[in-house]
């Protein structure tokens, strides 16, 4: 698995006054909730748990917190019970003689037991150890009320107290976590699941996809903070099935259109603080799905003046997207423009990417009608040259299945998005996913629910439910088996414990494009 840092730092880009006040228009006002700890407990190794840590009830009771006190070298976890975002506080005392020198201590916020258990400082990934979500606190005069400035994301807080002083320890008591999401639970209507383990995949897809609704849609909040538009389009599909919060997925639209480059390419994420800045990163698969996003808003809101604000900036997008095609009308590779898919370099994106285009410019044309744009009928011409062009180059009827590149590579993910796209006919697309599981699964080498959710889609898309929940139960309901309150950003099922930066310490177990059993369970499952 791999992921290569993009600079462009010689891209010049359009701000667009009017779309960004928009965009601010619709920044949401963020609920909160008071939350306490539900227990004490010890993280513990065992060769078993993931990544070989595990939280176990200590002899010490929550109730009695206040009643115990703390010397150098000693530590205290609490257990929130369920993941959270938001800001921590706790109040301190000193116990014994008069305070002779500053309270030390070391927090450490984990979303998992493990990046407790693991020692944050042997981490050496490619993503930078900054984000730890750790701090090093003095504290001169006690007693008083720690507040954390940041916010974090986490179950578990673990204070170690690094050094007081022989005369006087440290007692802890009131800790909270004031919570922040744009949404509540309660927003979600409730839908009748009779199989339990699809239950409980949908809490915790619901519960992902809440923490990560900020004042954007985040794609992880322990980490970037950043919204992605890859990860935008399945958390706003899992929204209109749950939260259908419409002022967010706005917010995001107009974030996306009112800054894109000089020639009209749209970022593959975007900052908001201190103020919106579109990142120097493009992928040519996340740009178009800004028209899937558009799309599929219009859809569930019959929104037209974010139609009209839009269209221009969706058309210009099919446009660059269109001179990647060459004269044999197949998509062909930039190197810095690249197709996305998935994290795994190790797989050739070529037919992914053809796909990916067919199926947005579908979209396009829906859009298309909607304007009533005279040039409805040449992009139906394009659809009609760059499916043919699929079929006739990148199908191998001996294989029943598509390649992709010059090595005619057989990979899951070309099968997967012609299936979604409908580039073949019903039954063809029944056929081609019944030869994808026979030849192709089970999956290996594939480690984002980013891909698994589009696996899941086209298995749904040709027919093949039953094949589509037992992925679902197979892939997420591992990592429920495994103690997920929210689904992770990475998960290879084949091995529990990959990471792609080299440790649990950084990776994020609340990640967006993770979110999705709840639209899919919703819009295939639930009558």
């Amino acid at each position: 698995m791999a992921f290569t840092f993009q600079i462009n730092n010689g891209v010049k880009f359009n701000h667009n006054k009017n779309l960004l006040k928009k965009a601010d228009e619709n920044i949401p006002e963020l609920k909160h909730e008071k939350i306490h700890p539900v227990k004490i407990v010890d993280i513990i190794s065992d060769k078993n748990a993931m990544n070989g840590f595990k939280a176990i009830k200590s002899d010490k009771k929550i109730e009695r917190l206040s009643d115990y006190s703390f010397k150098k070298g000693q530590r205290l976890v609490l257990d929130f019970g369920n993941h959270a975002v938001g800001h921590f506080k706790i109040d301190l005392n000193s116990v014994g003689s008069p305070m002779d020198a500053p309270a030390y201590l070391h927090l450490t916020f984990a979303e998992t037991p493990a990046e407790i258990g693991v020692d944050s400082s042997t981490y050496d990934g490619w993503l930078s150890s900054s984000w730890i979500a750790e701090e090093y606190v003095h504290l001169d005069v006690l007693p008083t009320t720690l507040k954390m400035p940041r916010r974090y994301s986490f179950r578990y807080v673990e204070i170690e107290v690094k050094d007081t002083s022989p005369k006087w320890q440290i007692s802890f008591s009131n800790p909270e976590v004031t919570t922040e999401s744009a949404v509540s639970v309660k927003d979600v209507p409730k839908v009748e699941i009779d199989d339990p383990m699809l239950k409980k995949i949908d809490q915790v897809s619901i519960k992902t996809l809440q923490d990560c609704m900020q004042e954007v849609f985040e794609d992880g909040p322990k980490r970037d903070h950043r919204l992605w538009l890859g990860d935008l389009r399945l958390q706003a599909l899992a929204n209109y099935a749950t939260f259908n919060n419409q002022e967010l997925v706005k917010r995001c639209l107009y974030l996306f259109g009112g800054m894109t480059t000089e020639e009209g390419k749209i970022s593959a994420n975007v900052f908001t603080k201190p103020e919106s800045i579109p990142d120097d990163t493009f992928m040519y698969d996340y740009s178009l799905f800004f028209i899937s996003v558009l799309k599929d808003y219009f859809d569930n809101f019959k929104d037209q003046s974010i139609l009209d604000d839009l269209y221009p900036v969706a058309k210009k997008e099919i446009e660059l997207a269109l001179k990647e095609i060459g004269t044999d009308n197949i998509l062909k590779m930039n190197e810095d423009w690249p197709v996305f898919v998935d994290w795994s370099n190790d797989i050739d994106k070529q037919a992914s990417g053809q796909a990916i285009l067919i199926y947005v410019l579908k979209q396009f044309v829906a859009l298309a009608e909607q304007k009533q744009d005279n040039d409805i009928n040449k992009y139906k011409r394009i659809i009609d040259d760059l499916s043919k062009a699929a079929k006739d180059e990148l199908f191998d009827s001996n294989k029943g299945l598509f390649i992709s590149g010059p090595d005619r590579e057989v990979n899951i993910a070309s099968q997967v998005w012609m299936v979604i796209a409908h580039v073949l006919n019903d039954d063809e697309n029944n056929e081609l996913m019944t030869k994808s599981v026979e030849e192709l699964f089970p999956v290996t080498g594939i480690a984002t629910p980013y891909m698994y959710h589009h696996i899941a889609l086209a298995l749904f898309e040709s027919g093949h439910k039953n094949d589509g929940v037992e992925l679902i139960k197979s892939y997420w309901g591992k990592m429920v088996d495994l103690g997920a309150d929210t689904f992770w950003e990475a998960f290879e099922p084949e091995d529990p414990n990959f990471s792609p930066y080299g440790s649990p310490v950084i990776n994020s177990y609340c990640h967006a494009w993770s979110c999705t059993p709840t639209y899919l369970i919703r819009k295939y499952l639930v009558k």
